[in-house]
This record gives C-alpha cells, structure tokens and sequence, in this order.
C-alpha cells in the first residue's frame, strides 16, 4: 500500500510541477488557446500516469538496485569523464541511431526508427504550441514577416513565404509521414513474419500503430481541408483528430509505448554489466571457477532477501545458493536425486541401470 500511495505522490507532484510550467511559461495563461484545452488535459493525466506507473516500477527491488547502482557506477568519481562520454556516445548510438534495433534487421529498424523520429519531431511542436510557450506574432511594422515568441520573449523572425517558414509550419506534416512510412512498414512485418504473427496481441503491438496512423492520418486531413479544400469539413476534421490524439495520450501510460519512458534506465543497466565484466569474478564456491561478476552476485542476493527468498546454505564455505555455479547446481541436483533413489527400498538407481 505505501508503494502506492508514494507512486500516487510522484504522479500528483509531476502533474503539479507540469501544470506550474504551463501557468507560467503562457505568461498565467496569457498566451494560451482556450480551445486546446482538451489536449492539455490529457497530458496533464498521462503525466500523472506516467509518473505514477514509472514510480512503481523503480520501486520493484530488482529495478530499485539495477537503477540506482547504475547511476553510481558512470558518475564514479575516478571514472566521471570517461563515463560521460560513454554515456553521451551509448545515446547517440542506442537512442538516436537504434542500433540495438538494426541488429534484428533492417526492415525492422527502419520502421522503429521513423515512427520514434516522427513522434519526437511532433511532440516537440506539438506541447509548446499546446501550453502557450511558443507562439507567433505578426510584425506590426511589416505584414509579411512573423516573429517567434518563447515563454513571452520575442525571437527571430522570418518572412512568411520563406523556405524557412514552409519547413516549419509544415513540421507536423513532415512528422506525420515519418510516422506513416513506418506503422506502414511495422504492420507489414506483422502480416507477413510468421513469428511475429505467432506472438503479437492487439493491444500490446496493433493498437500503438493504429493509434499512431490514426493521429497522423487525421492531421494530414486537417492540413488538406485549410489548405486544398477551403476548410471544407475542417470543423468535424478538428474534433475527430482532437479524439485521436487525447485517447492515444491517456491510453500512453498503459500500453506498449509506456517503455519510451523506461528505456533511459537500460543505459545504466549497461554500464552495470560493463563494470561487472571488468571487476573481480565470482567463483563457484563448489568447483573454484569463475562465473558471474562478484557484484552482480551480491546484488542478487540482496534482491532475494527484499523479495522474501531465502536460499542460505548451512554450509559456512559455500553460504548462499547463488555463490554456486550453474554446472555445479545442475551436478547436486542430479546428486540429490541419486541419493533420493538410493534411499527407496527394493528400487533401482538409474545410475546402475545405466551402467
């Protein structure tokens, strides 16, 4: 229940600090549109959401160690500076260029790839223009030219039938056939790989991609009625993207792409495994050979203690179960049965009858 209750806290904090930065970033709603304020509010509940579910998550002893003890290994004093370049090469690499994804294949890098660009290129637009800390203004001195404002403060300007400005009053449409090329490409693979079509269930890995052709489809809608049809049908256009895009953001903290949010934790969990590998080893307190970095098993140990598993041996020399080694575990078991075997009356070992 207290794992709850401060999961619940973290999620009331960040909708609070959220709903702050909107208040003051608007100027106290100042620059803020009145009518996007459904979209707001939706994320104000998938910050919630988010906060509470990730909350709950760090709090799990397993992910509670494997995250703050992966922290500590790249901001080591004596390891700092090579540490943060690892890091910053290891984002650029696992985030940036997914090449943990491309490793699977290229088909399917690629549609990982522009679906996490698509996304990132229209939440970047998106919730600034939502919360009212980026807007634009008319220059009052010339007509053609728009002035950027950030949080209040006039910025460049551009004339309006620049390059410039094309690219980006067009951002979201750039974002939303980044997005499409790669549900199109996803749901491909989901048709035609028998293994993925073995495995997949709707809500885990169809419904992200419907939803997310779903926004990107009805913006593009949106775009074509301003811009091609005179507004035709803009109004009933607008309430149904507004419907796609607030159900994809409350459903965000429940569904498959929760693990956008969780995937930052794994560059610790690296630097975990790397530190363990250079580190001393675990030996096998049965046979003497190395196994298993030294840290990784006193950390499992731990973990198994939170958890309420206890596996010490009576044995002073050996201690605990995880100080044996796979082989080794496998060889007493087997010892074990034989002994059960042994111990049956007028039943033979399979041991002997091997023999």
């Amino acid at each position: 229940m207290k794992f709850k209750v401060r999961a619940a806290l973290w999620g009331v904090l960040t909708t609070a600090v959220l709903a702050g930065l909107i208040v003051l970033g608007s100027r106290n709603l100042a620059d803020f549109d009145a009518a996007l304020v459904g979209y707001t509010f939706a994320t104000l509940f998938a910050a919630f959401g988010i906060a509470y579910r990730y909350a709950m998550w760090l709090q799990r002893p397993p992910t509670a160690l494997y995250f703050q003890r992966g922290w500590q290994l790249i901001f080591r004093p004596d390891h700092f500076a090579g540490n943060i370049v690892e890091l910053a090469r290891r984002f650029i690499g696992g985030f940036a260029i997914n090449t943990f994804i491309w490793r699977r294949g290229p088909s399917r890098w690629a549609a990982h790839w522009l679906i996490m660009w698509g996304c990132i290129l229209g939440c970047a637009v998106t919730f600034p223009l939502v919360f009212g800390w980026v807007g634009f203004e008319t220059d009052p001195h010339d007509l053609d030219v728009y002035q950027t404002v950030v949080f209040g403060f006039h910025g460049a300007s551009f004339r309006i039938e620049s390059v410039f400005a094309f690219l980006i009053f067009h951002a979201l449409v750039w974002a939303s056939f980044l997005v499409i090329a790669g549900v199109m490409l996803a749901m491909r693979r989901r048709m035609i790989d028998r293994d993925a079509a073995a495995l997949q269930h709707f809500g885990e890995d169809i419904l992200p991609l419907v939803l997310l052709f779903a926004v990107s489809v009805t913006g593009l809608m949106l775009t074509a009625s301003y811009t091609w049809m005179r507004g035709y049908a803009y109004d009933f256009l607008a309430i149904l993207h507004a419907v796609t895009v607030i159900f994809t953001l409350l459903w965000l903290p429940f569904g498959k792409l929760f693990h956008i949010f969780m995937r930052p934790a794994q560059l610790g969990v690296s630097f975990y495994k790397d530190v363990g590998r250079r580190t001393a080893p675990a030996r096998c307190r049965r046979c003497d050979e190395p196994f298993a970095s030294e840290m990784h098993i006193r950390d499992l140990i731990t973990v198994e203690r939170q958890l309420g598993y206890s596996y010490e041996l009576d044995d002073a020399k050996r201690e605990h179960y995880q100080w044996i080694c796979p082989r080794c575990r496998r060889i007493l078991f087997a010892t074990a049965q034989g002994r059960l075997w042994d111990k049956q009356p007028g039943v033979t070992s399979p041991v002997e009858t091997m023999a």
